[in-house]
């Protein structure tokens, strides 16, 4: 049997227009080409979760769907986009290839019941205030609910205030569960809740270093990169993105790892 191809789910962090979606679809779907990656296109319709009221959080529902949709159709890439509540699990499911649930609500019984019943791939985010070994808790429910076809993506965890971690061994913890494992890489870098100045902060500088490393578990079916053109534009977590001028370079540091990873693990 052919093994699955390592899976790449990059984009922005939030759609800004249907301009820069449509080029940065296009711009990711050609680097992921070069590495004959099973490439997916990030972009949230809605950050539920940012941390001022006054903070742009999206386009909404519908028209963040039709943008997404116009980039499947013109671009030909797959979707990965996040759900909040139960009710947005069908709309999302006609445009999105995955489902992501965010990481603050990993254990909402509800939503997950709601992403596990459409009948698309489902990528939970492990919260940061839990363990590997919390998460079969999550699996036990997506089971429950009938659905296999899922992935856990870890993210970082809670260290003191404002600050994550990222256990390497929790990764391979984390795979012990039986699903496929995915590694976020830049929101793993993210200064939980802004920092002592609330302004959405991060360190983008450790990206390659924490992708690079998490590869080398040998454990990951894929990785999550947030990707911006221009980052310091960004409207929301630039600080965290990486560019999208590095992606290339890093791939292809991470591609060699994977291969020894896949040879001595």
């Amino acid at each position: 049997m052919t093994a699955p191809k390592f899976k790449l789910l990059a984009g922005p962090c939030v759609i800004e227009s249907e301009d820069n979606v449509l080029y940065l679809a296009e711009a990711l779907r050609n680097i992921a080409q070069k590495f004959d990656l099973d490439f997916y296109f990030k972009a949230s319709w809605d950050k539920a979760n940012r941390t001022k009221a006054t903070n742009y959080r999206g386009p909404g529902l519908e028209e963040g769907l039709r943008i997404l949709d116009e980039a499947k159709r013109k671009v030909g890439v797959k979707i990965v986009t996040d759900i909040h509540e139960p009710e947005q699990a069908g709309p999302v499911s006609e445009v999105a290839d995955i489902i992501q649930i965010p990481a603050f609500l990993c254990r909402q019984t509800d939503l997950l019941h709601a992403a596990a019943t459409t009948g698309k791939t489902v990528n939970i985010k492990k919260g940061q205030f839990s363990s590997p070994e919390e998460m079969a808790n999550v699996v036990s429910k997506m089971e429950y609910f009938g659905c296999r076809n899922f992935m856990l993506c870890e993210r970082g965890n809670c260290f003191g205030y404002n600050n994550l971690v990222v256990d390497m061994a929790g990764l391979v913890r984390l795979s012990w569960l039986g699903y496929p494992v995915i590694f976020d890489a830049t929101h793993s870098v993210q200064i939980s809740g802004g920092g002592a100045n609330l302004n959405n902060s991060g360190k983008s500088e450790f990206v390659p270093y924490l992708a690079k490393a998490a590869v080398a578990t040998g454990v990951l079916s894929g990785l999550f990169m947030e990707v911006h053109n221009d980052p310091a534009s960004a409207l929301c977590d630039g600080s965290c993105m990486l560019r999208l001028e590095n992606l290339e370079s890093l791939l292809d540091q991470v591609m060699k790892i994977r291969e020894i990873a896949s040879e001595t693990c």
